[in-house]
């Protein structure tokens, strides 16, 4: 050992002697600190995985009848203020994703604009409730967006009733899964297409004379972009366009100071798994073929869409963001 005086190493062993005259407690955790420990334990340990019960909704399905519900953050999201004042408008925002979307968002300070089937108004109630328990705005507006006239008036009561827009999130999405090309429909591929790719761009499109700058638009993709299944090739393609659309849309819109990003996702424990999306008898193992080895809950993915809707993700634009259960990103 060397007899050379080392001072940072006499501020250590000082720094220690110190910690040790309190008795240790400095290495004692306090509540605040066990209870975040606990939190980081909780997606490992704590998140329902398989096997799950094996069941079934008419599509659209409703979040309220599914077991275990799927957690959307409604008591564990807190916020901080990260989107004070903004006003968004939201696609599919009833359940899933786009529901711990609009949840978090509210609580980030943002006014909320979200669509829906009127099917699906049970959900969506809870969802008004739980926004304007945040103190913020709810404008629940119902409809069928594979209607392009309805896409723009979505558009323009959103817009009137927050007082403006600058954040969109194209989301409401239709998937049905089939076990061969020969399986799928006209209809069920026209309404994939209608869906997940139409109404993005009618709904963008009608968007573009309010969005300023400093606006965000955030659209939902999949690992099905880049990794389609075989039992969802016409849902696969259509994720597959909602990446390159975004990344081409970024590029244009990126002098106007207009970001455009995607978030591409995994298997997620939401009502489109149990209303067609996924083959019969193959839900009570969902999400087992993951690292993780369960299904993501849409709690889970909310973060990243606040992260992209605020000034936070400023120099990220053109984007495509992976949450996927450790299987590969885009």
């Amino acid at each position: 050992m060397s007899d050379t005086f080392d001072p940072s190493r006499r501020r250590l062993m000082g720094g220690l002697t110190g910690i040790a005259a309190l008795g240790g407690t400095a290495f004692e955790p306090t509540q605040a600190q066990a209870a975040a420990a606990e939190s980081i334990r909780k997606p490992v340990s704590e998140y329902p995985k398989p096997p799950f019960q094996d069941q079934e909704q008419p599509w659209p399905g409703l979040a309220s009848q599914m077991s275990p519900r799927p957690d959307h953050g409604e008591t564990s999201y807190k916020g901080s203020g990260r989107l004070a004042g903004r006003k968004a408008l939201l696609t599919g925002a009833d359940s899933g994703i786009g529901r711990a979307a609009a949840i978090a968002f509210a609580r980030e300070g943002a006014d909320i604009a979200f669509n829906y089937l009127p099917v699906e108004e049970p959900d969506a109630r809870e969802v008004v409730d739980l926004i304007r328990s945040a103190g913020r705005k709810a404008i629940p507006l119902p409809g069928d967006i594979r209607d392009k006239a309805f896409c723009r008036k979505l558009v323009e009561d959103a817009t009137r009733e927050l007082g403006g827009l600058d954040i969109l999130v194209n989301n409401a999405v239709y998937q049905k899964a089939a076990e061969s090309i020969t399986d799928i429909s006209d209809e069920d591929f026209d309404q994939t297409f209608q869906t997940n790719v139409y109404a993005m761009f009618w709904i963008t499109k009608a968007a573009m004379k309010h969005l300023q700058r400093g606006s965000a638009i955030i659209n939902t993709s999949s690992v099905n972009a880049y990794e389609p299944s075989e039992t969802l090739i016409d849902y696969a393609a259509t994720k597959a366009v909602v990446a390159n659309f975004s990344k081409g849309l970024a590029k244009q819109l990126a002098a106007k100071g207009i970001r455009v990003n995607a978030v591409a996702l995994g298997p997620f424990w939401t009502p489109l798994q149990v209303s067609g999306g996924k083959l019969p008898g193959t839900l009570p193992t969902f999400g087992g073929e993951t690292p993780i080895g369960r299904p993501g809950q849409p709690a889970e993915i909310a973060g990243i869409y606040v992260l992209l809707a605020s000034d936070e993700a400023s120099y990220s634009t053109g984007q495509v963001f992976g949450a996927v259960g450790g299987r590969g990103g885009p």
